[in-house]
């Protein structure tokens, strides 16, 4: 508009230049005629004219100056119009871009005073979002992904990051002790492709929420990721979601917040003492003992639990002690059984034959009478809903689940599983807590619930509160089905073809009613004490019915033994009706001789159950442990409970002498608890590392030269080389300990030992076959190796000849004329495989023991046994026959 302007005024402008030239040539004119009086007149009358024109002139002059200002007005004004025109414009880019940049300061503050970022200055480069409006979710599993991706819809893209990304670097230590412990991350090797998926989602969207699980570890994930795409998009949010459901995932991005640096801090802390005690203490181990152990902060500190138990048990003096039971019988039925109560006025404590049988001779000597009836109504409340420690202990005792398939089974029902034309479902919370709180809308959901489906006789007039432990974060609910609509009955039959349902529905069952339980009125029983006095004696006979169920109508616990043992005591107890004074005959005395008992070992649920109490480890880590010193080979499992090997008790031995306190129980506990204080923002994690790594620096350097070096030990004993005459000496292998000829090399005669806790050697017979060696003829003999028992020539060194140990099968491979043997993997767990691997290479193997005993469906000549801890089972490899399962008296 200004340049159309520009253009219009000038040709008016000329015009009023070109008029006042033509004006100035004309006044010129007449001066040089005006010589004779003709010309005078005419010069008058040109004057006249001159004038009329100047006249003319200058009215044109006026009215192209007027018809300029006009325009130069009018152009103002234009210019006035479009600069308000251009400032409104910019005026709502400006708001819109502030907004923008308000939004990016807002979000870009609160992941500074989240995480301190060196490049935080620098603008991150602008890419083009193709897909504006949109949102990524990036959670931690496929399945919780499918679970969410089900509830949010086309707007949000779900990227799972399958775990950590990033961690310690797996070939050198990781941490810069000399620079306040600066740690150094790596990408996973396997998830590079991960990683580059999430960047390149991160590009397409304007907001990233985070949402791998509300814990530690979870918080650590969520860092890494935010490290890797805070260059390409910055406006990065971390959500919480403690229920996998609608209103769970809802409510999270409700409540966007940041990521927790106290967290971070905490769980880094926590990987950077572990890695600090396995990477100093396991070279030490692998120099004095063998190649390939490891130390931990916490499994070890669960060793030595478990070794101690065992000397325990091996120090044990049982002592004698007695009991004396009566049958007895009233006036009305039904006869009963009463126990020796006191003795000449004492508690009574047999224990000797003597002292038992003189209170039998004396309750034998005659009848007795009722010398006190006492009635009482007694009480038994319910259980909390489960924290993670118990739901571990409880799925072990009832479900003979192992606390690793349990927490496997939980993350599942978290996560989602496939309900039919539901699709995925979270059915439970976050399995990983410590706390026994409850939402409101849970507690008014189970309450409706219980009304409808039990009746109010069962409803508490207001909900049970329980309390939390001291120690307890209380950052997350118990563990509670999400909803009261999906019922065990109803995802029974959902999951019923699916491949872990029958595993999946019995947890989720025992979830659904120890929670409804905990809501429900306490059982009832009417108890009966009666005391029965015969001279010096006097008996004790109790009775309990059960007046009203309560809870037991749906949930019985058993989280220990004693609980167990008196849940059986429990079961109603009938007594007749008795009165003081009521003759009571007594038909059967029967004194009968004890032993007390050494503390039993522990199994899954009482080592977890022992670990909680001491403060060792936390709740989402007793799984890991567990399973870690199993299979490191420092125990094993047997009848359900866990034995120390001798490895696994020399190791203890090893540092419990050179690292007192890092195997302290007290010292662990206090550590923890340490760490918890990092979490909430009460400690610094670089000063608590700080702390704990100058004394255990010179620890390290003391172990290294004087821990026992075990490799080099020989312990002398009394045994005699048959095969020169050399004397025999303890040392240590692959294996274990073995007795091995002292003149090794020139004798490599060796021999199986057991060592026991006491210091004592006891020689395991050597196993003799009837089969004959191939090279010499002499008998082959049973020996064992790192890779399980084999044949051996019995005039090794000389003879060397070995061969597998046949399982009475043949190899099923066409063409193969090799038998199946028993084998071992590198971790030693048994597999069974051809005898001709090494000459032919056939590469039969199965991990279920293979037995010669045809299949009655399709004949193959042998089945394979499958062993659980509930039963046992025979199938063909051939065919689908599957035999009924059997009872495991494993148990």
């Amino acid at each position: 508009m200004e340049t159309q302007a520009s253009a219009k005024t000038i040709p008016a402008e000329q015009a009023a230049t070109d008029q006042g030239r033509s004006s100035a040539s004309t006044k010129a004119a007449p001066a040089d005629a005006a010589s004779t009086p003709a010309a005078g007149k005419k010069a008058s009358a040109m004057k006249s004219a001159a004038k009329k024109t100047a006249k003319k002139a200058t009215a044109k002059k006026t009215a192209a100056k007027k018809a300029t200002a006009k325009k130069a007005t009018a152009k103002k004004t234009a210019k006035k119009a479009t600069a308000k025109k251009t400032a409104a414009k910019k005026a709502t880019a400006k708001k819109t871009t502030a907004k923008k940049t308000t939004a990016k300061k807002t979000t870009a503050k609160k992941a500074t005073a989240t995480e301190v970022d060196e490049d935080s200055t620098k603008a991150p480069k602008r890419t083009k979002r193709s897909a504006a409006g949109k949102a990524l979710v990036v959670v931690e599993s496929p399945a919780k992904a499918r679970t969410i991706g089900k509830y949010l819809g086309r707007d949000f893209t779900v990227k799972a990051s399958v775990g950590h990304v990033k961690d310690l670097p797996k070939n050198k230590i990781g941490v810069d002790v000399d620079n306040a412990f600066e740690p150094e991350y790596v990408v996973i090797s396997d998830k590079r492709k991960v990683i580059s998926e999430i960047r390149k989602a991160a590009k397409e969207v304007e907001q990233i929420f985070l949402a791998p699980d509300p814990d530690r570890e979870g918080e650590a994930i969520a860092w890494h990721i935010a490290e890797e795409i805070r260059p390409i998009n910055p406006n990065i949010q971390r959500i919480l979601i403690n229920e996998i459901t609608k209103k769970g995932v809802t409510n999270a991005l409700a409540h966007p917040t940041t990521l927790d640096t106290n967290k971070t801090d905490a769980q880094q802390a926590r990987r950077i003492l572990d890695r600090l005690v396995g990477y100093e203490i396991s070279p030490i181990l692998w120099k004095k003992v063998r190649r390939g152990l490891s130390a931990g902060r916490v499994q070890s500190v669960a060793v030595r639990l478990l070794v101690e138990r065992e000397k325990e048990i091996a120090a044990f003096q049982p002592e004698e002690y007695w009991s004396v039971e009566v049958d007895c019988r009233a006036a009305e039925p039904p006869p009963f059984v009463a126990k020796i109560h006191r003795w000449d006025g004492h508690k009574a404590a047999p224990t000797t034959e003597a002292e038992a049988t003189e209170i039998a001779t004396e309750l034998e000597a005659g009848p007795a009478e009722v010398a006190k009836v006492e009635r009482k109504e007694r009480r038994r409340r319910p259980q909390p809903p489960f924290i993670t420690s118990k739901l571990q202990q409880e799925a072990a005792r009832k479900l003979r689940f192992t606390a690793k398939r349990t927490m496997a089974l939980a993350q599942r029902l978290y996560e989602g599983v496939e309900l039919g034309a539901e699709g995925p479902v979270g059915l439970i919370t976050y399995m990983r807590t410590d706390s026994t709180r409850i939402s409101d809308d849970a507690l008014a959901a189970v309450r409706e619930h219980i009304r409808d489906a039990y009746g109010p006789d069962f409803l508490p007039d207001k909900p049970h509160q329980y309390k939390t432990s001291k120690r307890a974060q209380d950052a997350h609910e118990a563990i509670r089905p999400t909803t009261m609509e999906y019922t065990p009955d109803m995802v029974a039959k959902a999951l019923s073809d699916h491949a872990e349902g029958k595993e999946l529905v019995k947890l989720y069952t025992l979830i659904w009613q120890r929670f409804v339980a905990s809501q429900m009125k306490p059982a009832v029983y009417d108890q009966t004490t009666v005391d029965i006095g015969r001279g010096r004696a006097l008996l004790r006979a109790t009775g309990q019915v059960l007046k009203f169920a309560g809870f037991t109508r749906v949930y019985r616990a058993q989280e220990t033994d004693d609980e167990a043992a008196e849940a059986a005591a429990e079961s109603d107890k009938l007594l007749p009706p008795l009165e003081v004074g009521a003759a009571i005959s007594l038909d059967a005395v029967k004194p009968e001789q004890h032993f007390t008992q050494p503390p039993p070992r522990f199994s899954e649920a009482s080592l977890v159950k022992e670990l909680e109490e001491r403060g060792i480890g936390r709740p989402s880590t007793y799984a890991s442990i567990l399973s870690t010193i199993v299979d490191r080979g420092y125990v094993e499992k047997r009848e359900a409970r866990f034995f120390p090997t001798e490895l696994g008790t020399l190791v203890n031995e090893l540092l419990v002498d050179s690292f007192p306190d890092i195997l302290d129980v007290d010292f662990t506990a206090a550590m923890e608890a340490d760490l918890d204080k990092v979490e909430e923002g009460e400690r610094d994690w670089r000063e608590l590392l700080g702390g704990f790594y100058e004394p255990f620096k010179g620890t390290i350097e003391h172990a290294k030269e004087n821990m026992r070096d075990v490799k080099r030990e020989e312990i002398p004993t009394d045994y005699e080389c048959e095969k020169c005459s050399a004397p025999m000496v303890v040392k240590w292998g692959r294996n274990g300990s073995f007795l091995a000829c002292k003149a090794y090399p020139d004798c490599r005669n060796t021999k199986e030992i057991i060592r026991h806790p006491d210091g004592r050697i006891e020689l395991v017979p050597e196993e003799t076959t009837d089969e004959m060696c191939e090279t010499c003829n002499a008998p082959m003999v049973v020996k064992r190796g790192r890779f399980g028992a084999f044949l051996a020539c019995s005039r090794y060194p000389e003879c060397k000849t070995t061969k597998p140990i046949s399982l009475g099968v043949d190899c099923p491979r066409e063409g193969c004329s090799g038998f199946l043997t028993e084998k071992r993997s590198r971790r030693g767990k048994p597999f069974y495989g051809c005898s001709n691997y090494s000459k032919t290479n056939c590469d039969f193997v199965t991990w279920d023991r293979p037995i010669p005993q045809p299949c009655p469906v399709c004949g193959a000549s042998f089945l394979v046994k499958k062993e659980t801890r509930r039963a046992t089972t025979l199938r063909c490899l051939s065919c689908d026959y599957k035999s009924d399962p059997s009872d495991d008296n494993e148990g």
